[in-house]
């Protein structure tokens, strides 16, 4: 390159970087030439507002919310982000025609912790300071505590309706803390949409029902006295949120993230119609079967039971009965380890890995992973088959056999893409269950081995163990419901026909095997679909052993749970053996 060349070249370089560095320097320095620094963001300062401060604060935020400007509402609070969240999922979810806020007073701790209080007047536990990124209401990490030179102020709501001339009207509050721009802003909590309104809750228009004259079972029969029912028809005796759909009105309710729970309800929006008797799914006869079950004999002895029964084509609970009454409700809130009747579950895997029912499965005496686990029978076993391992339920095969063919979290796996075990069950609104656990993946050997036989972190009550019991029986998972109509959520898939066939012979052969842990408690039973698999579970060291058993006997499932009751077939499969002999008559 000659000379010339090159400096013409070096020239225009320096005339583009002269360019750069100017628009640079125009961008850094403004028009002006003086520098031009980011807004700072706002943060909360320790000095508390004056109340002329704190007064124009409020006036703001609710003259934005009102217009529907919900960007700018949320910049007049200390956490735009959440608040923007929160201010429009109360609009899309409660849809008001037109929204009136009113700028208040000064209001006292007092009287905000008595607006907070849940409908019963006890404290909602609803802090101010508890953040929410939304009218959903989840905790937001990252949001500041309650800032201690807040004011507090309340404020008048009146929210309108489309279609109605009902308008709610309610009292408000709002912690006023001064921002570091001089402004004063709303500090951002649940309670500034409702004082109600809580971390973990939506706020929402919802269908409501006056109450029912009556509760009632499928066939329309009253259900005042079968005792063990006595909450459960309370709820829906004195609920709106259950009933015929050309029946419902609407109205403002909170309700639990979590789908569990009763929701609570603030303010008609439509009045319903007068209330009608309300079915639930239970069967009469087999609920007083039921009931009778878990009193008699050895059962009523111990510390407790439950018991449910399933319908295993639809998913309807036909009976659920506790003892004693009025005590915990272990039949839908009971949380320990099933023992063998977990094996069910285990078995499936074992079948879905390969193992056939002919395949020898050796039983010794003990096996040791870590902590030695032993079998309910003396002796080693090592010609046994996987058949007569489930029917004899020996606990050392399963768990050797286990451990060489499923990996880490297989149980889990299995557990939830057959039987609907690890999603949330919802049976009916306002009725609160406890969903049954099995551990996933990382499990220490050891825990694992527990888990095979039912013991270990696995977790499960009698509603769980029959819904598992009436999978088996029908071949396809129905979540248990106790409405008719109740969404039921799916299980990911059905077991291959030939794995079905092998489980129910293999159950099959537990209640009419001569070896068979339930053929005595079983006799003179019989059934299309007839099968079994009893259950005895370690849960607290030195005391007696929870009894288990669940079952079926064709369109019926039952399992109940004797707790310190001994052996699965002491007395838990006596009382399922009682509501089995019921049958379902449809």
């Amino acid at each position: 390159m000659q000379k010339g060349a090159k400096a013409a070249v070096i020239s225009a370089v320096a005339v583009a970087m002269i360019a750069g560095g100017g628009y640079g320097a125009y961008a850094l320095f403004g028009s002006d030439g003086k520098a031009s620094a980011a807004p700072k963001q706002r943060t909360v300062v320790a000095e508390p507002p004056s109340p002329e401060l704190a007064a124009a604060g409020e006036k703001e935020f609710l003259d934005a919310w009102a217009k529907g400007d919900l960007d700018a509402a949320s910049k007049a609070t200390d956490d735009p982000a959440t608040a923007l969240a929160a201010l429009t999922a109360f609009r899309d979810k409660v849809k008001p025609s037109a929204l009136t806020l009113t700028p208040g007073t000064a209001a006292t701790p007092a009287a905000f912790a008595s607006a907070t209080a849940g409908p019963s007047g006890a404290p909602s536990a609803k802090p101010s300071g508890s953040p929410s990124p939304g009218a959903s209401a989840s905790a937001a990490p990252s949001a500041a505590p309650t800032p201690a030179g807040q004011v507090l102020l309340n404020f008048k709501s009146k929210v309108e309706f489309a279609g109605t001339t009902n308008v709610w009207q309610y009292t408000g509050y709002a912690g006023l803390v001064k921002m570091s721009d001089g402004k004063a802003a709303v500090h951002w909590a649940p309670t500034v949409i409702h004082p109600h309104l809580g971390p973990g809750e939506t706020i929402t228009v919802q269908p409501v029902f006056n109450p029912p004259t009556k509760v009632t079972d499928r066939k329309g029969q009253s259900l005042a006295n079968l005792h063990s029912l006595d909450q459960i028809v309370k709820v829906f005796q004195t609920g709106s949120s259950a009933g015929d759909p050309a029946d419902a009105g609407s109205g403002v309710v909170i309700t639990s993230d979590s789908g569990k729970g009763k929701p609570e309800p603030l303010f008609t929006v439509v009045d319903p119609k007068p209330g009608k008797p309300f079915k639930l799914t239970i069967d009469a006869g087999l609920q007083a079967a039921a009931e009778k079950a878990v009193n008699d004999g050895n059962a009523k002895a111990n510390k407790g039971a439950g018991l449910v029964a399933i319908e295993p084509s639809t998913g309807n609970i036909l009976a659920i009965a506790g003892a004693p009454l009025g005590g915990y409700n272990i039949a839908l809130l009971g949380a320990t380890a099933p023992g063998s009747t977990m094996k069910v579950i285990t078995a499936t895997g074992l079948l879905e890995a390969g193992l056939d029912t002919t395949s020898t499965m050796p039983c010794p005496e003990t096996i040791t992973t870590g902590q030695t686990y032993k079998n309910d029978f003396k002796g080693d076993h090592l010609d046994n088959t996987f058949m007569q391992d489930f029917t004899v339920s020996c606990n050392t095969a399963f768990i050797k056999q286990g451990l060489t063919s499923l990996p880490s979290g297989q149980l889990a796996k299995v557990a939830q893409e057959v039987y609907g075990i690890g999603t949330p069950w919802k049976i009916a609104p306002g009725i609160s269950t406890v969903d049954g656990t099995v551990p996933g993946p990382g499990q220490s050997k050891d825990e694992t081995a527990g888990e095979f036989m039912g013991q270990g972190k696995v977790l499960m009550n009698p509603l769980a163990m029959a819904s598992v019991a009436a999978t088996v029986e029908s071949g396809q998972f129905k979540q248990p419901i106790l409405v008719e109509g109740q969404q039921q959520v799916p299980a990911a898939r059905q077991l291959a026909p030939d794995v079905l066939s092998k489980l129910r012979a293999m159950m099959h052969s537990v209640v009419t095997d001569p070896n068979g842990t339930a053929t005595p408690v079983m006799g003179g039973i019989s059934g299309t679909q007839f099968g079994g698999k009893t259950g005895t579970a370690e849960t607290t060291p030195n005391a007696p052993t929870n009894s288990w058993f669940t079952g079926y006997r064709d369109n019926l499932a039952v399992c109940a749970e004797v707790l310190q009751g001994g052996f699965g077939a002491d007395t838990a499969a006596p009382a399922v053996a009682e509501v089995l002999k019921v049958g379902n008559a449809g």
